[in-house]
């Protein structure tokens, strides 16, 4: 559950210039990074891309490259708040839980820049999104080219990290008004 506490100044009630929203779709291999701009119900592509870690090496190695990569994203783009998508549990049991630990770098690097970080299921992304929460993977990435005409992507994993960011942007309009409403 997002957490606006997080930050020294609360982006719920901030109403002046865009947020920008940073939204990770986490892997081992690859983990896309997008950051979109909002203001009001409007939304902008900022920035997207790709982290690609090494498929040899060490875990741990592995793991800081792709913490040192997601920390200079941070570093250049300076996001408001962070969305990562959460882990897709499969039948691999090695396979997730690897996952899950590229997963808790992506929640770590906005936490340690004291980013307040959402987490959201990837039907909760589609549904968003797409409007059905079992959506395929061009689907999405249509969606996101409607939604953000001037989204460049190299891959997927950047398309659905913009998906993640949108599904967020969505998600803190809600906040907004229950914020307004009590």
């Amino acid at each position: 559950m997002w957490r606006p506490d997080l930050r020294r100044d609360n982006p719920i009630a901030m109403t002046h210039g865009p947020i920008r929203i940073l939204g990770i779709d986490p892997g081992l291999r690859r983990t896309g990074w997008g950051l979109i701009a909002v203001s009001g119900n409007a939304l902008s592509f900022v920035a997207s891309g790709t982290v690609r870690v090494p498929l040899e090496g060490e875990l741990a190695h592995r793991l800081a490259v792709l913490h040192e990569a997601l920390s200079a994203v941070v570093r250049s783009w300076e996001p408001d708040e962070a969305a990562v998508e959460e882990t897709f549990v499969n039948r691999n049991a090695a396979a997730t839980l690897k996952l899950g630990q590229a997963r808790g770098i992506a929640l770590l690097v906005p936490a340690q820049a004291r980013i307040p970080v959402a987490e959201y299921a990837p039907n909760a992304v589609k549904k968003a999104v797409v409007g059905a929460g079992h959506a395929e993977k061009v689907q999405i990435r249509a969606m996101v080219r409607v939604l953000l005409p001037r989204a460049e992507f190299d891959m997927d994993d950047a398309a659905d990290a913009l998906a993640v960011a949108i599904c967020h942007a969505h998600h803190r309009q809600w906040a907004r008004v229950l914020a307004k409403v009590v």
